[in-house]
């Protein structure tokens, strides 16, 4: 009897990868990893995106140094402002150091998976990490990142066993038949195109584009806010922008923004709540019907950030509405020896301001819910907001505030003062000169003349004058000023010259109402806010 015999199968190799396809699917598994975070975070928990929650942590654990380098920055081609630009170039940065890992690690896994795995695990424990640390962090918090690994690796699995899976022919001996490409492409396609799909689902719905509780409860709200106390009505002389000065309130959509959120929070009214806790005799919690119900005052209140370099554009004006944070803190009892009001934002962004600022009996201070008879702005602080005046913006103008805790400044530190920033930053008396521009050529008038105009400074003080010098030579010579509107605001100058054609430099200075003079030795923003007189040259034809 004659056995016949046949050689033992033998399984076939994986194909291996170009450099190039390998790269294609592990960019393709980290998109669809991002979009599957991004759209799970803004289901259950929009501050929880790894994406957002590791761009945070880099701000969060950045030193001064490179924050305040950030400020600096615009694009005006692409429409960014400061304290915006350097936002988008942070969320720019991460997202190439992503794409160009995603290109080496694919690259690198032409002949096995591991490489590309680890760089997704990589990411999905830093993105883990993030949202951990995150000092808003609760327990939901965890689906997004955890979605991302699952999802990254998952994806990747599919895609790599797609393109390397060989089987043997049917007839013996034959060749193996090697991966469907086109069927490959289009899962790299279909993985990728769906990952920036649901991101941009997810940014959409947690920015409220889908009819969002927060943009629908700040809608609610128009024509609800109605100040108890109105503003006294501007006097006609109080700005003088005909000659080239800003108008005396800034427009919302203008007024400036610096902040470290990287991502507007999007709390609606009926979420909002506020504990005052700490060194009080009465710990409160309150909601914002509670707020809305209390007598609300209307405040004209000119704001400045303290990273606003000398005859920068960092300073704005605005009627705020809103109750008054002095009677809050009576309310609540303060107690002896507290003599720092450490406020938190929603996001964990923490500001230090000094108590006894806020409970003089001519304190302005706000608890703000209005802004130029509106609903405060997402980006400046819907539902509710701190307004001190006299203090420079990062001791004193917490948005999106929750949480405001009496104690002492040597028990805790905000977030700046941990970087070296004063703790008391009172808001130095400056000066600006708005005409003319730097190198703009101003004409002269019939009789030989050129007007400069400019603004001037000193919260809580009032300006009592503004003195011009041309050439860096020759007598200060005293401005005219604009109606002073109340002590807390900006105040107005215009001077106008008889000048020869030609190149000229013209320098400002200011003197508050106690008799002190802008500074003319120039220091820089760090740690208690720019100093110096500005300089504009120009030409005249």
């Amino acid at each position: 009897m004659h056995l016949a015999t046949t050689a033992p199968a033998t399984e076939p190799r994986p194909a291996p990868l170009s450099s190039r396809l390998g790269a294609a699917i592990e960019v393709a598994s980290v998109l669809a990893a991002l979009g599957a975070s991004q759209l799970s975070a803004a289901l259950v928990a929009p501050s929880s995106a790894p994406f957002q929650a590791v761009a945070d942590t880099v701000v969060r654990l950045s030193p001064a140094g490179l924050i305040e380098f950030g400020k600096t920055l615009e694009l005006p081609a692409l429409g960014l402002a400061k304290g915006v630009a350097d936002k988008a170039g942070l969320l720019v940065g991460i997202g190439a150091v992503l794409l160009l890992g995603a290109v080496l690690a694919g690259a690198a896994a032409r002949r096995r998976p591991l490489p590309a795995r680890l760089l997704i695990a990589l990411f999905g424990a830093v993105g883990l990490a993030a949202v951990l640390g995150s000092p808003v962090f609760a327990p939901p918090d965890l689906v997004a990142p955890v979605v991302a690994a699952a999802v990254g690796l998952g994806v990747f699995g599919r895609l790599y066993a797609a393109a390397t899976r060989t089987a043997a022919s049917p007839d013996t001996g034959g060749p193996p038949r090697v991966p469907d490409r086109r069927r490959v492409l289009r899962g790299i396609a279909v993985a990728g195109l769906g990952g920036i799909g649901a991101a941009a689902a997810g940014v959409a719905f947690g920015g409220g584009a889908f009819g969002g509780g927060a943009t629908r409860s700040r809608d609610a709200l128009r024509g609800r806010i109605t100040p108890t106390r109105p503003a006294l009505a501007l006097p006609p002389d109080a700005d003088f922008a005909s000659a080239g000065t800003p108008t005396f309130l800034t427009a919302n959509r203008d007024f400036y923004r610096i902040d470290t959120a990287l991502r507007i929070p999007r709390l609606t009214a009926a979420d909002w709540s506020m504990r005052v806790h700490g060194l009080v005799d009465e710990e409160l919690r309150l909601s914002y019907d509670e707020l809305l119900a209390q007598p609300l005052l209307e405040k004209t209140i000119t704001m400045t950030c303290v990273s606003n370099e000398v005859n920068g554009n960092l300073v704005s004006t605005a009627n705020f509405t809103g109750v008054s944070l002095r009677e809050l803190l009576l309310r609540a009892g303060v107690r002896p020896g507290a003599d720092q009001i450490f406020s938190t934002s929603v996001d964990g962004w923490s500001a230090g301001t000094p108590t006894d600022v806020v409970l003089r009996a001519d304190s302005d201070a706000l608890l703000a819910i209005g802004m130029n008879g509106e609903p405060l702005p997402a980006e400046h602080g819907f539902p509710v907001r701190m307004v001190v005046p006299g203090l420079y913006g990062f001791v004193s103008a917490t948005k999106w505030v929750v949480d405001l805790e009496l104690t002492t400044f040597d028990a805790k530190q905000a977030y700046w003062p941990r970087r070296g920033w004063a703790r008391r930053a009172p808001i130095k008396t400056q000066s600006r000169v708005d005409r003319p521009r730097s190198f703009e050529t101003l004409a002269r008038g019939p009789a030989g003349t050129v007007t400069l105009a400019g603004i001037a400074w000193a919260q809580q003080r009032g300006i009592d004058r503004v003195e011009v010098r041309l050439d860096e030579r020759g007598p200060w010579l005293p401005a005219r000023l604009s109606t002073q509107v109340n002590l807390s605001t900006w105040r107005m100058w215009r001077l106008d010259l008889a000048l020869a054609p030609g190149s000229h430099f013209v320098q400002c200075r200011a003197t508050d109402a106690t008799g002190a003079t802008q500074a003319a030795e120039p220091t820089s923003p760090i740690p208690d806010g720019a100093a110096g007189r500005p300089g504009i040259r120009f030409e005249v034809s």
